[in-house]
């Protein structure tokens, strides 16, 4: 029987030690009300990672990771698209385009990269199928989760300080008029760019996130950076009538507590069983 539960209730840091202290073989799915995410693992390591139908295969990952060139991707789409990753690999490897540690750096970055969006959600569901593992051609790696955990763990806090400076995405953000607030004298990153590039009073953050294809931490630090050095200001989007953002929710109870505490004792032991 899969484990299931919600993310309300378990944290991805919590799920990710519970895999790497039972040492578990098998596939993590999480699905929120946008995407889908398969996360495989052998013994308690990072094996696989896949997110919905985006293209994850090994020429995809190696331009975007700057392996191979536009018209080198390209090439191998039309003349290669029919093999498996593995054939594929060796194929690149034998013709010196590319190095066995290359092709392996650049899977374990994407690999971890996708675990990273996952710290960011706050709402989906998961299970756990135990023995499962990616398609046989695909090209697996092994990763300890020690490090992903205590990064993933920063992110999260970094998120939550960042959800107490902008409650809302659904606000929106305006250029200030205060004089000397100038944006040919700051040094922007092209992530920040792209945001600046839509600022207007009519575009929520949460708009803008989406027309950049940044997520809940990244698109909150940005915003944050431009409210700080006094570029923009927060206000409510054109037209929109004002919702009072929600409450932070009470101190847990000790019998709450006693009850999380069970339940992921509970957990724990179905893991263990699996």
């Amino acid at each position: 029987m899969a484990l299931k539960g919600n993310l309300r209730d378990f944290t991805i840091s919590q799920l990710l030690n519970l895999i790497n202290l039972a040492q578990k073989t098998g596939a993590l799915i999480i699905e929120s009300p946008n995407s889908a995410v398969m996360v495989c693992f052998r013994d308690g390591k990072l094996a696989y990672a896949q997110v919905g139908q985006e293209d994850n295969s090994l020429a995809a990952v190696l331009y975007r990771a700057k392996k191979i060139s536009a018209a080198q991707y390209k090439v191998i789409k039309e003349r290669a698209g029919h093999m498996s990753d593995k054939e594929l690999g060796l194929l690149l490897i034998n013709a010196n385009y590319i190095s066995q540690q290359d092709i392996l750096n650049s899977l374990q970055a994407h690999f971890v990269g996708i675990i990273n969006r996952l710290f960011t959600w706050l709402e989906g569901f998961f299970r756990f199928e135990s023995g499962m593992l990616p398609p046989a051609e695909k090209i697996t790696v092994r990763v300890n989760l020690e490090n992903i955990i205590i990064e993933g763990t920063r992110q999260m806090r970094e998120l939550e300080q960042l959800q107490d400076e902008i409650p809302s995405l659904d606000m929106a953000l305006k250029f200030a008029d205060r004089p000397g607030a100038n944006l040919r004298n700051v040094n922007l990153s092209v992530e920040e760019w792209r945001v600046v590039s839509y600022i207007n009073p009519k575009n929520t953050i949460n708009q803008i996130a989406k027309a950049t294809n940044l997520n809940d931490l990244e698109i909150r630090k940005i915003a944050y950076s431009l409210l700080q050095a006094g570029l923009v200001e927060l206000v409510r989007p054109e037209g929109a009538r004002y919702i009072q953002p929600p409450s932070r929710p009470a101190a847990p109870q000790k019998g709450t507590q006693a009850e999380q505490k069970s339940l992921i004792n509970r957990i724990i032991s179905r893991i263990r069983s699996l």
